[in-house]
């Protein structure tokens, strides 16, 4: 099968080398596996991280988010079968979903949204699984509630902002607000129904006092947690709670104290890397996701479709990303003919 892959970290997206297509063989389903036909895909800030910084044994295969059609499945699986539409997260430990064919555990897969094509389907898993666990299970926040909550959200046109915008505001009662630094962004995330927007390059205490809004119970911190850190702490209410899902090289939580606020991490992978009691939950969710976007209550973040899954386009959307300027999710969809050959050194 194509695949599309990596050998060595740090290289710039620019470079050939950074990914290149290739062709190996077709994985054999597990127990509970199912080998999955890929039909589109979106590129998440991990797989950049990944790149540059994970040197593996081998070509790797990057990529998590997928949307495809099932081919085979597992002697074990009872939760789906051949010829049904997918779409998932897939796992950190396993080959990701760069490629013809990708093996998911049906645990953490779900069906396909029915209104959806491939393409704005495959932008919805790892962002949909990180939004709703930070929103109900790390902050705690029950659905249909937190009339008395104001859910502050950084970067709130990115990926898992996007879709952490529209589960706050559709599904509990909290006031949302997020940030957003060009009109454009500024727009998406008020379509979104962010009840409030501001401009995180003009300080969030100003910016909150701006829009009327005097304090913060709960913080989705999505970026640059180190840089916000301490405007969070002024900004929240005695016994708020902040949630983090980026990697700051540290963090500082003895000035929690004095208002008892609480941290909580949030890593989408964590359920599948280590096999939890409770990693069907993530099919359960992505079911949820499912009919609340049949239903018309969500709508796909997809921001650009940047063509077939090749090696070019691929690094096109690894720099697009890095640059910090993406809106919404990238996706590609579809495979042409892919040259098998290792791009010369």
């Amino acid at each position: 099968m194509k695949a599309i892959v990596y050998d060595q970290a740090g290289l710039e997206p620019e470079n050939p080398r950074a990914l290149y297509e290739t062709d190996i063989a077709v994985p054999t389903p597990g127990p509970r596996d199912l080998l999955v036909r890929i039909h589109a895909i979106a590129v998440n800030p991990v797989d950049t991280k990944v790149r540059r910084g994970m040197t593996p044994d081998g070509p790797r295969i990057l990529g998590w988010d997928a949307a495809g059609v099932v081919a085979a499945v597992g002697a074990e699986v009872s939760l789906f079968r051949p010829g049904d539409e997918v779409f998932y997260a897939g796992s950190l430990l396993r080959p990701g979903t760069n490629a013809e064919y990708a093996l998911v555990d049906e645990r953490i897969a779900g069906h396909k949204p029915a209104t959806l094509d491939f393409a704005h389907a495959a932008a919805l898993p790892l962002t949909s699984l990180t939004a709703w666990e930070l929103l109900f299970d790390r902050l705690g926040v029950p659905e249909g509630g937190g009339e008395d909550r104001t859910l502050l959200v950084t970067a709130g046109a990115g990926g898992v902002g996007s879709i952490l915008v529209q589960l706050a505001s559709r599904l509990t009662r909290m006031t949302v607000v997020a940030t957003a630094s060009r009109p454009e962004t500024q727009a998406w995330v008020r379509e979104l129904g962010a009840h409030h927007v501001i401009d995180h390059g003009k300080g969030l205490i100003p910016e909150l006092k701006r829009v009327g809004v005097s304090s913060v119970t709960d913080v989705a911190s999505l970026t640059h947690t180190s840089s916000y850190f301490a405007q969070f702490i002024e900004a929240l209410a005695p016994q708020g709670r902040i949630a983090v899902i980026d990697d700051p090289d540290t963090l500082d939580v003895v000035p929690l104290k004095r208002k008892a606020l609480s941290l909580h991490w949030e890593l989408m992978f964590t359920r599948s890397m280590y096999q939890t009691a409770d990693m069907v939950r993530q099919h359960e969710y992505l079911e949820r996701v499912a009919a609340l976007v049949d239903q018309g209550v969500l709508r796909s973040t997809l921001g650009e479709h940047f063509g077939r899954i090749d090696a070019a386009n691929l690094r096109r959307a690894h720099a697009l990303l890095e640059s910090g300027k993406a809106r919404g999710k990238i996706v590609l969809e579809g495979y042409g003919e892919m040259a098998a050959s290792h791009p010369a050194a």
